[in-house]
């Protein structure tokens, strides 16, 4: 007989189909609470209760990404305990495609130099100089340095292994960092003491704070340092496929949203408008 609890439940389907840690965390939470304000047996929960728990993120004001968030964590809370998609018919919130903000070269140039820990610069660099998702800089090793071949092993990335270019700066920074901290567990980045990676808060936090130091005014988070690296690589003249390939991306239109915020490579395109007439128009006739 099959005694687990439905979080447990719920944790050995995340453990066997293997999901990331952080999205592990985030499941448990929204179910434990999800479960904590229905007092019942999950069997005896209609799917008009669930409706009304999502309907009150809507009128809390939640953003778009948070309720389909919660609720995918129901539907597989659901799945594992229930035995099928009761919810598989509740549609997920339409999310408007916003472009971020992104800062210049110059405004990048201000947040290195007011960031004053080496350790920190590393990881700021790291974000913007190889286009690294903040979970993959946590999960950094020593040996995932390749400074012969100037190449960085990214072993634990979202959509897999990749290898990513490393920046002769961002080698140097790294030297920097090494000296000053000499990190000694497995972590290359550690935090709480060094029995633990570094948390994403605390790379939040002081990414924050270094920003308002520096006089920047747009939103800044430890993401949007990995927009800046893709939108500038592409404003340099680098291929879309190049790109995805560097960010990991498994999808090529997940690259191409970038190319809406080259704006650089827009000042540069012509109108047909300005080529009728002149050689490079000759084409359109």
């Amino acid at each position: 007989m099959d005694i687990l609890t439905p979080i447990e439940r719920l944790n050995r389907w995340m453990t066997l189909r293997g999901l990331k840690p952080n999205t592990v965390i985030i499941y448990n939470r929204i179910a434990r609470k999800f479960l904590d304000q229905h007092q019942q047996p999950i069997h005896e929960i209609t799917r008009q209760d669930v409706e009304q728990y999502l309907l009150a993120f809507a009128e809390r004001g939640a953003s778009p990404q948070t309720r389909n968030l919660a609720l995918a964590a129901l539907r597989c809370l659901f799945r594992t305990t229930v035995g099928r998609d009761v919810l598989a018919d509740i549609p997920a919130v339409k999310s408007p495609r916003r472009l971020p903000a992104i800062l210049s070269g110059t405004e990048i140039l201000r947040l290195l130099q007011a960031t004053k820990t080496t350790k920190y610069r590393a990881i700021f660099m790291l974000a913007y100089g190889a286009g690294l998702r903040v979970g993959e800089i946590t999960a950094l090793q020593v040996q995932d340095i390749d400074s012969q071949r100037m190449l960085l092993h990214i072993r634990h990335g979202k959509t897999g292994p990749r290898f990513v270019m490393l920046s002769p700066l961002v080698l140097e920074a790294l030297r920097s960092y090494w000296k000053d901290c000499r990190p000694t567990g497995p972590h290359l980045f550690p935090g709480n003491g060094g029995r633990a990676a570094l948390s994403r808060t605390a790379i939040n936090h002081t990414l924050l704070k270094v920003a308002r130091e520096a006089g920047i005014s747009k939103r800044v988070h430890p993401h949007k340092l990995r927009h800046c690296f893709a939108t500038h690589m592409l404003e340099s003249g680098a291929d879309i496929r190049t790109v995805q390939i560097l960010l990991g991306h498994t999808s090529l239109e997940s690259t191409a949203r970038y190319l809406h915020l080259s704006t650089a490579r827009l000042r540069q395109t012509s109108s047909p408008l300005d080529l009728i007439g002149t050689p490079k128009g000759r084409f359109l006739g």
